[in-house]
């Protein structure tokens, strides 16, 4: 599953750890935006180690799947492409 996890974290130490389980899981493409591509079990790990971070009443963090028909139509302008982590064994 391919999914984009924006996150809203107003502390400097939260949005610190937040973005380093955000980086285990997948590709920073922006200040508060990742893109992951995930297995089911990869995900509720993510959702879960998250949720142990976060402060639910100051701390936002947003999940968005795309299926596989909408990932292609994701357009960009300007910034870093995204990284190939396909592996190819001669």
């Amino acid at each position: 599953m391919f999914v984009v996890v924006s996150y809203d974290i107003p502390e400097d130490k939260r949005r610190t750890k937040i973005h380093k389980i955000l980086k285990s899981y997948g590709q920073w493409m922006q200040y508060s935006v990742f893109e992951c591509d995930l297995t089911d079990t990869q995900y509720a790990k993510l959702r879960s180690r998250l949720s142990k971070v976060i402060k639910p009443k100051e701390d936002s963090i947003r999940f968005y799947s795309l299926c596989a028909c909408c990932q292609p139509k994701v357009e960009r302008i300007g910034g870093e492409m995204p990284r190939d982590n396909t592996i190819f064994f001669a």
